[in-house]
C-alpha cells in the first residue's frame, strides 16, 4: 500500500493534522540556525527543546561520537562495564554539589524522573523505614512522561488522558502569582509562604509514610515560573527536619542554564538527588541521569538484601555514544566559557526582553538565567490558539520560539549573540502588532 509521506509518523505532543497539512520540517543544523526544507536559516530560540546548549553540529562533539562509534558502538553495563560511563561519573562528581558524588545513568529526563523515584523508595526501604512511600510533586510541575512523572507532575493534559496513575502522590500548590509578581527578574519577591503547603501535606500524611519531594527549581514547561526567594531554601529546611528526601528536577536547568553547572549550585540548596538530561550532551545523544547524595548510595550497598542492590536499570543506560557526547560536553563548557557565557548573554536577554513590556497582547514577561517567559493574553474563545499563531508566525518569519498554552519561552543555545537576542525580539515584536 503507497502512504502518504508523512502518515505513519505518530507526532509526539504535537497536532498531527494540523503539523501534517502545513508541515515545518528542519533538514539541517550548523551553529545558531537549523534550515528549514525549502532552504530557509531558522534561528534557533530555544535550543532545540531546551538542550542544545552547545549549539548545533559542534565539531568537538561530531567527533567524539565518530570516535566512539568507531571503536566501541555497544557495551553492556550490566554486569560489565565500559570506561567513559566511569570516567563521565568521576567528572561529574567534580562538578555537581559537594554531597552528590554518584551517579546513575538513564536516556532521557522520563526515565531519569522515575528512576529517582525508585531509588527514592528503595533507599527508605534499604534503611528500614518502607513505610515512607508516599511522593509530593506540584501542581503545573512537569517530570516527563512516565508513569512516576506524570503522578507527581501537575500539568492537567499530561495526566487526564492515563487514569489513576500510580497511588500515594500528593502535590504542593505551585508558586505561580502574577498578581504580586509580574514582570519578574530573576527569583520572584512573593511566595515564600507556599513551601509551608509541605508542613499541611506531612500534617495530612505524617512524615513517616512521605519518602520524597520533588520540584523543579525553575518550573520549564509549564511557562517559566521562577522561584519566590527563600522557597527552595525553605523546602530543603521543611525535609530536614521532617526526614524527607528533597529531588530537583534539572532537566532544564542543569549543565549551566542559569550560569552553574546546576541550580542547586546557582540557589545554594543542596537537594538528596538531582534529576538530569537535555544539555549533558547538548542534545546531540539521549542521555539522563540522577545525582544521587552519598548517604543514599552508600545506605543501598550496606542495607542490601541481595548482591544486585538496586534492580533497575536500561538496556541503554551508559551508553558508549552518550557518555563520549557528554564527556566532549564537559570540555566544551570548560574551554569555552560558556557558563560565563550564559551570565553575560542572560543579562542581554533579560534586558531586551522586558523592553516588550506593554507590546500588545503581553501580561507578563519572566526572566532568569538565559530563560524568558512572555505570558499573552488569551483569546477568551480560544485558550492557547494566540500562542500557537506566534509559533507559527515565528517560524514564517525565522525564528523557532517554545510555545506552551500562551506563554512564549525562549532558551537559546549558549552560543547566542547579543545582535541574535535582538533579531529574535524584534521577530517577536512584528508578530505581536500583527495578530489579533
Amino acid at each position: 500500500m503507497n502512504r502518504p509521506a508523512l502518515d505513519s509518523f505518530w507526532i509526539p505532543f504535537t497536532s498531527n493534522r494540523e503539523f501534517k497539512a502545513d508541515p515545518r520540517m528542519i533538514v539541517s543544523a550548523k551553529g545558531m540556525y537549523y534550515q528549514s526544507e525549502d532552504g530557509r536559516d531558522i534561528l534557533d530560540g530555544t535550543a532545540g527543546l531546551w538542550c542544545c546548549n552547545a549549539g548545533h553540529s559542534h565539531p568537538k562533539i561530531v567527533e567524539a561520537i565518530s570516535k566512539s562509534v568507531a571503536t566501541l558502538d555497544y557495551a553492556p553495563n550490566f554486569q560489565f562495564g565500559h570506561p567513559g560511563a566511569f570516567e563521565l561519573s568521576a567528572r561529574l562528581a567534580d562538578a555537581f554539589p559537594e554531597h552528590l558524588n554518584h551517579f546513575f545513568f538513564a536516556n532521557s529526563g522520563s526515565e531519569a524522573v522515575d528512576s529517582a523515584l525508585k531509588i527514592a523508595l528503595a533507599y527508605q526501604r534499604a534503611r528500614g523505614k518502607g513505610s515512607k512511600t508516599r511522593l509530593i510533586g506540584r501542581e503545573r510541575g512537569y517530570h516527563g512522561v512516565g508513569f512516576g512523572g506524570i503522578s507527581v507532575g501537575g500539568i492537567v493534559k499530561n495526566r487526564m488522558y492515563f487514569g489513576n496513575l500510580i497511588a500515594g502522590v500528593d502535590h504542593l500548590r505551585h508558586t505561580h502569582d502574577p498578581a504580586r509578581n509580574a514582570y519578574s527578574r530573576g527569583e520572584v519577591e512573593f511566595g515564600v509562604e507556599r513551601a509551608e503547603d509541605l508542613l499541611g501535606l506531612i500534617q495530612l500524611h505524617d512524615a513517616s509514610n512521605i519518602a520524597a519531594v520533588i520540584v523543579e527549581p525553575v518550573a520549564g514547561s509549564t511557562g517559566v515560573l521562577p522561584p519566590p526567594k527563600g522557597y527552595l531554601q525553605r523546602l530543603r529546611q521543611i525535609c530536614d527536619e521532617h526526614d524527607i528526601l528533597l529531588i530537583f528536577d534539572e532537566v532544564i536547568t542543569g549543565f549551566g542554564r542559569l550560569g552553574e553547572m546546576t541550580a542547586a549550585q546557582y540557589f545554594g540548596v543542596e537537594p538528596d538527588l538531582i534529576t538530569f538530561a537535555k544539555g549533558v550532551t547538548s542534545g546531540v545523544i539521549p542521555l539522563g541521569g540522577v545525582a544521587v547524595r552519598d548517604e543514599i548510595y552508600e545506605t543501598m550497598l550496606e542495607g542490601a538484601d541481595a548482591p544486585i542492590e538496586l534492580f533497575h536499570g536500561y538496556t541503554y543506560s551508559g551508553h558508549p555514544l552518550a557518555t563520549a557526547a557528554a564527556l566532549a560536553c564537559l570540555d566544551i563548557y570548560e574551554t569555552e566559557s560558556l557558563f560565563s557565557r550564559v551570565r553575560e548573554q542572560g543579562a542581554v536577554l533579560e534586558e531586551k526582553t522586558h523592553q516588550l513590556k506593554g507590546a500588545n497582547h503581553i501580561i507578563d514577561i519572566r526572566t532568569i538565567g538565559l530563560i524568558a517567559g512572555i505570558e499573552l493574553a488569551p483569546d477568551p474563545d480560544r485558550p492557547g490558539a494566540r500562542g500557537f499563531e506566534v509559533m507559527k508566525k515565528s517560524w514564517q518569519k525565522g525564528l523557532m520560539v517554545r510555545v506552551t498554552g500562551d506563554t512564549l519561552a525562549l532558551s537559546p543555545p549558549f552560543i547566542v549573540t547579543p545582535a541574535q537576542i535582538e533579531d529574535m525580539l524584534s521577530i517577536l515584536t512584528d508578530i505581536l502588532s500583527e495578530i489579533e
